[in-house]
């Protein structure tokens, strides 16, 4: 059973890195509905939907991210913290990932730069030096970058809720010490691809041609009195594994001084692997 358990460990860890390796190359408490909502303020639904906006209009944010895989019984969790300017789609995150079932050192953390349209990696690996970064052009991701890099990107997160559908709302509770209201539903990806923002356009769709995640995405959202996402957790399935991806957003206005790396400093080789 120890073996076997080291075995499948080693399998999920493998699902986890799938992104930083191959990218180089229900119950409810409230009335559910179509769009509305017992005790819902509004339309629960369009509350839902229009959440990218007010993280738009909030500026900023600090964020923290986890990814949790399952696979065989066996669970790892990806985790990362830092910054995201919801006006430029920049973001810069330390990525954790999980260590090595059969033992070893633990990994370095992964410094990412979210872009609207490229995720930039550094200390990732595979034969890249350590200091340069490795650039993926987003929409060439079947996933579009919602699990590929171990955290997904916060304005993706909430842009997939443009596709929101058959919304609960579930009631009021806390989080990080915000009265937040819970929302529960199933994002579809292809209207989300098409009412997203224009910087999002490219990886969702991509995303939603695909097929990735059979094209839904159940979630629970938490958003604050001004309508902005507070935490939001989204499930996808990828590679034979469950995913939870969760993502906290606080701080807002926080100053983000993302700058993407240079040509000079992008590595132009071939990835150990790929």
């Amino acid at each position: 059973m120890g073996q076997q358990h080291r075995r499948t460990g080693r399998a999920v860890t493998a699902v986890v890195a799938v992104g930083l390796m191959a990218v180089a190359t229900g119950c409810s408490g409230g009335a559910v509905a179509e769009g509305s909502g017992a005790g819902a303020p509004g339309d629960p639904r369009e509350m839902v939907r229009r959440s990218a906006d007010f993280l738009v209009r909030a500026g900023s944010a600090k964020a923290r991210t986890s990814m949790e895989m399952a696979s065989g019984g066996t669970r790892v969790t990806v985790r990362g913290e830092g910054v995201y300017d919801f006006r430029r789609q920049l973001g810069e995150f330390e990525v954790v990932l999980p260590q090595d079932p059969a033992g070893g050192r633990a990994r370095r953390p992964v410094t990412e730069l979210m872009s609207d349209g490229a995720l930039y990696m550094k200390n990732r690996g595979a034969g890249v030096p350590a200091d340069k970064w490795v650039r993926i052009e987003t929409r060439s991701l079947s996933d579009g970058n919602l699990v590929t890099g171990g955290a997904t990107d916060p304005l993706a997160a909430a842009e997939l809720l443009r596709g929101a559908r058959k919304v609960t709302y579930v009631g009021e509770e806390r989080v990080g010490g915000a009265e937040v209201r819970h929302y529960r539903g199933v994002a579809d990806l292809r209207t989300a691809a098409k009412a997203s923002s224009a910087g999002q356009r490219g990886a969702l769709g991509a995303a939603a041609a695909k097929g990735f995640s059979g094209g839904k995405v159940p979630f629970e959202a938490y958003l604050d009195e001004r309508g902005r996402v507070r935490k939001l957790r989204q499930q996808f399935t990828v590679a034979n594994a469950d995913v939870a991806s969760t993502t906290l957003l606080y701080g807002f206005g926080v100053p983000v001084g993302v700058r993407l790396p240079a040509e000079k400093d992008i590595f132009a080789g071939k990835i150990a692997g790929s």
